[in-house]
């Protein structure tokens, strides 16, 4: 990460703005192009999207919380939240 000093780079009135709310620390200030979301970029959102799916329709047609747990390896909760949320 790039340090910058406020002080050479934004107008006066601004600085003073900014000095209110924190004088002397540090502040991280995010960038503004296109942060991609969670598990967009390496596909694990699409993945856990698809998983949890396929474990809705599975406890749908009668395959059991305790038998998805085990094919899953999920713990028994972890598949309670995905039927049910």
């Amino acid at each position: 990460m790039k340090y910058t000093n406020a002080a050479e780079i934004l107008p006066e009135y601004l600085l003073r703005q900014i000095q209110t709310y924190i004088d002397g620390d540090v502040l991280y200030i995010p960038k503004v192009s296109g942060k991609s979301e969670w598990g967009a970029v390496n596909g694990s959102r699409m993945f856990y999207r698809e998983r949890n799916a396929e474990i809705h329709r599975l406890y749908k047609e009668g395959v059991s919380m305790e038998a998805l747990a085990e094919k899953y390896h999920l713990a028994y909760s972890t598949i309670k939240k995905i039927v049910y949320g």
